[in-house]
């Protein structure tokens, strides 16, 4: 079974709703989602959140954590989950920030990725995962499935 389908079907039984905030995939993890049939139960809202103007006005991120860590980073990842919960009606929500590519710095190197988790009434997660840099679709491709992977674990746990 797809793992969208395990996403869709395991928050319906549980009675969870659903957020995303992304950034490189430009909202690849909520198309994944809703391209389920019966998606519209559990999935309340995606925000695609490319600039650090959109993160801070639609998500809330501290202007103040951007300029200390760069948008690529746990700690904005962390503040872009907890602003998709913030600004919805989601008990869950899943985040994306990172350099697809090409390009990226020595300190930041193409494929690094963060990822936030929130769920209402637990801790925050987040995490890094360096992707390489198999091209920008792969690297936008490997994030979407990360962060599906992130949304099902959370949903079994």
């Amino acid at each position: 079974m797809n793992i969208a389908y395990q996403i869709i079907d395991m928050a319906k039984k549980h009675g969870v709703m659903i957020a995303t905030a992304e950034s490189c995939t430009g909202g690849m993890a909520s198309v994944a989602l809703t391209d389920v049939a019966g998606s519209s139960a559990v999935v309340e809202r995606g925000f695609v959140t490319y600039s650090n103007a959109a993160k801070i006005e639609m998500l809330g991120v501290s202007p103040a954590t951007l300029a200390a860590h760069g948008a690529v980073s746990e700690e904005v990842a962390g503040e872009m989950a907890e602003g998709a919960l913030a600004h919805s009606a989601a008990q869950l929500a899943v985040s994306i920030t990172g350099i697809a590519g090409p390009g990226g710095s020595e300190h930041k190197p193409e494929g690094r990725v963060c990822f936030g988790l929130a769920m209402a009434s637990h801790p925050t997660r987040t995490e890094t995962q360096e992707f390489g840099a198999p091209g920008r679709a792969e690297v936008r491709r490997l994030s979407r499935d990360h962060a599906l992977r992130l949304l099902r674990d959370a949903l079994t746990a």
